[in-house]
């Protein structure tokens, strides 16, 4: 194992079997691509093998920081050291920086192939820090090597190689989902977006209730969408793009997610701005939870759910057959509001601009609607949300809060 800083080198060795060995060293200027000459070498009497597991395989040669990671823009890390222990199977590590950087991280065992080592990396790139959540599925070594390149920047280039020990694996059910991006959390792919003040900062958020609310703080021209995704699904009865819910208020965005079953989840979170029609990738947050939750779903939400739009009551997309419920919603600039079931109900609006009213469900397998028209001269109405009403107790039907 060679270690390199600015000003020394330290190599240790460990010798596969007992017997005499020669150690040569090469070096060359650090700024040359000249080839290495040969500057001495060691003889090793070995009477006794360390019987230890092998290191895993290491292209870069050097392990720790690089020699020269300052010119790379970093500044420390939060390990000193080759080594890095993880007792519990997690890690973090963390990498101050001079100026905002985008990181790549490659994960190496011996019994990990390549899908399931993504699943074991979630890193997040902030002004002055880079931060990778590790989880070890396996008893044993690792090494974990760090790229990074500037935001302008071409290619990666490695700065960082870390052996890592896991004296106790973490559950393999319990890694992160699949397919997560390099911006995970807030960090400098969300600033950029216009996105400030994030209620969660860090990528990962442990919820014992099943549900979380993210929030952040939007410019006008910004869009922001959601999806839920998790890599398997036992039972949950609706598609998971019914269980987030995402609200624009006049400076915020609250992305509020409930969850059906027990797991782990990504929320991708997307945006757009006035002048795009597309939505572009913001950032990826992990949501965990293991007390077996079971919400129901929202409303399915249509096109004409925009910036102002509340949903007060319910809050559930799932309505008890054969009961009174209470709506209340805000829709901007609606000159009407009706729900649509069985019957259909005309919403009053009250001082603070909230339209609500009393509506009978009806029958089971029934769909209402919220919908409102946008013109005193318009005859048709346009839909908002969709519910739908089931049978049950109202305990089994829960509450999405």
């Amino acid at each position: 194992m060679m270690t390199v800083s600015e000003n020394n080198m330290t190599i240790k060795v460990t010798p596969p079997t007992e017997g005499l060995f020669d150690l040569m060293i090469f070096a060359r200027h650090a700024d040359s691509q000249d080839p290495y000459n040969w500057v001495c070498s060691y003889q090793i009497q070995c009477v006794e093998p360390h019987n230890g597991e092998k290191l895993p395989e290491n292209p870069f040669h050097f392990w720790g920081l690089h020699q020269k990671v300052r010119d790379f823009g970093i500044k420390e890390s939060s390990h000193k050291g080759e080594l890095l222990v993880a007792p519990q199977g997690t890690l973090l590590l963390t990498l101050q920086t001079s100026q905002p950087l985008l990181a790549m991280y490659e994960l190496v065992n011996k019994d990990l192939d390549a899908a399931l080592s993504k699943k074991c990396l979630a890193s997040q790139a902030e002004e002055e820090k880079l931060s990778c959540h590790v989880l070890c599925p396996f008893q044993g070594y690792y090494r974990l090597s760090v790229f990074v390149k500037y935001l302008g920047g071409s290619t990666f280039r490695n700065a960082a190689n870390f052996l890592i020990h896991c004296l106790r694996p973490v559950n393999q059910n319990e890694l992160f989902p699949s397919g997560l991006s390099m911006h995970c959390g807030s960090g400098i792919s969300s600033s950029g977006h216009g996105l400030s003040n994030p209620s969660h900062s860090a990528p990962i958020i442990t919820t014992k209730l099943g549900k979380c609310n993210i929030t952040f703080h939007t410019p006008a021209s910004v869009e922001v969408t959601a999806s839920l995704s998790k890599d398997k699904v036992i039972s949950a009865r609706y598609p998971l793009e019914r269980y987030v819910l995402v609200t624009h208020l006049r400076t915020k965005v609250s992305v509020c997610v409930v969850l059906p079953e027990s797991g782990v989840y990504k929320v991708g979170l997307f945006g757009r701005s006035k002048d795009h029609k597309d939505f572009v990738h913001i950032c990826d947050y992990v949501i965990r939870c293991f007390s077996d939750p079971s919400w129901p779903p929202f409303p399915r939400v249509y096109s004409r759910w925009k910036r102002g739009c509340v949903l007060l009551e319910p809050r559930t997309g799932v309505l008890q057959e054969q009961s009174w419920v209470r709506f209340r919603v805000k829709v901007p600039k609606a000159y009407q509001a009706v729900v649509l079931g069985q019957e259909k109900t005309v919403l009053q609006q009250t001082s603070n601009v909230v339209w609500e009213g009393d509506v009978f469900t009806g029958a089971a397998g029934t769909e209402v609607k919220l919908a409102a028209k946008f013109s005193q001269h318009c005859s048709s109405l346009e839909v908002i949300l969709a519910f739908e009403v089931e049978g049950g107790s109202p305990a089994s039907l829960g509450c999405s809060g």
